[in-house]
């Protein structure tokens, strides 16, 4: 059902790091997610654990992205707060599966279980920390857990090999990282490309690794043996030693610095936010002219509830379709 989603199909065209139009090597959203499932189908099964379940939440974890990145997210929350409102991915990516995904006569949503939209709500990463209302336990299901870590082992490592392809970072700028200096040993004589791959491919194989072994560690420790044990446990059992934990928050500090607040990067996020602005507002000031699809949709006449519409309608474009749609709106000569 996630898989036939409208939505799914939109993350082939959503920015992970870089635009669309940047290159088509650069992940995507589509890419990012589906490198998320394997990662997820991996350890649950090597943790003999639910591995349906926990492909379905990594599918799905993305659904409610913006285009543009966490940047089109940004500008949305600050604009959703004139009205009352806010908007934050995780819980767009629930709204999406349970109320604006429309393929069934008799109800909205995909009619997902409630642990895969427990999974969802309760996303987790070093990047989101969004404190949830409609799932009550403490810590999600481990294949909850298992997805919020591989979502951050496919970022960190596949934004610093896109970082690399753009020419943004250098490998030599890698020599600072501890986990990096441990690979340098292996692989001295590589050209730049194979190293750049296997650069990427020992990363990941380390933080796996290293937390299928800690993992089953904490399941001893704490003597996991039921979902309630999980659920209340006195910390998240799924996770990292404290040796891979210190060099994983090195490499993502390392990532935050040099590419994620790079001088092109940021200017790509200022122009972006300008875009989504304008069409939120031209959108918004203009909400009877816009199609019937989208103005029928306001539950009420207030603005939150308009704004909501509106919120929706923007958060769902692609990168492309909202670039499209901002030159027929604002550039006099395009064609509408």
């Amino acid at each position: 059902r996630i898989v036939h989603s409208n939505a799914f199909r939109r993350l082939e065209y959503k920015t992970q790091v870089f635009v669309i139009h940047e290159s088509d090597y650069y992940r995507t959203r589509l890419t990012h997610t589906m490198e998320v499932a394997q990662i997820a189908r991996s350890l649950a099964r090597n943790l003999r654990l639910n591995e349906d379940l926990a492909e379905a939440i990594a599918l799905a974890h993305d659904l409610g992205h913006t285009p543009f990145g966490h940047s089109g997210q940004d500008i949305l929350n600050k604009l959703m707060k004139k009205y009352g409102g806010k908007f934050e991915h995780n819980k767009q990516s629930l709204r999406i599966v349970e109320k604006l995904e429309e393929r069934y006569p008799k109800f909205p949503g995909l009619n997902l279980t409630y642990e895969v939209r427990e999974g969802i709500d309760k996303h987790r990463t070093d990047y989101d920390k969004t404190v949830s209302k409609e799932f009550k336990s403490k810590y999600p299901l481990l294949e909850a857990q298992i997805v919020n870590l591989s979502d951050e082992i496919a970022y960190n490592t596949h934004d610093l090999d896109d970082g690399i392809k753009s020419k943004l970072l250098k490998l030599e700028d890698l020599e600072k990282l501890e986990i990096y200096r441990d690979i340098q040993k292996k692989y001295k004589d590589l050209s730049p490309e194979k190293k750049r791959y296997q650069v990427v491919r020992n990363i990941i194989n380390i933080l796996i690794s290293d937390l299928i072994a800690q993992t089953i560690k904490n399941i001893k420790d704490y003597g996991i043996r039921t979902v309630d044990d999980a659920r209340k446990a006195k910390i998240t059992i799924v996770g990292f030693s404290k040796k891979v934990m210190a060099q994983k928050k090195e490499l993502r500090k390392f990532l935050f610095k040099n590419l994620y607040k790079h001088s092109r990067v940021i200017k790509m996020e200022v122009k972006h936010q300008k875009i989504l602005k304008d069409l939120f507002k031209i959108y918004f000031n203009n909400f009877d002219k816009n199609p019937r699809e989208i103005s029928k949709k306001a539950e009420n006449n207030t603005k939150k509830a308009k704004a909501q519409v509106v919120c929706d309608y923007i958060a769902g474009m692609t990168d492309r379709f909202a670039l499209e749609e901002h030159k027929k709106l604002f550039d006099s000569i395009e064609r509408v």
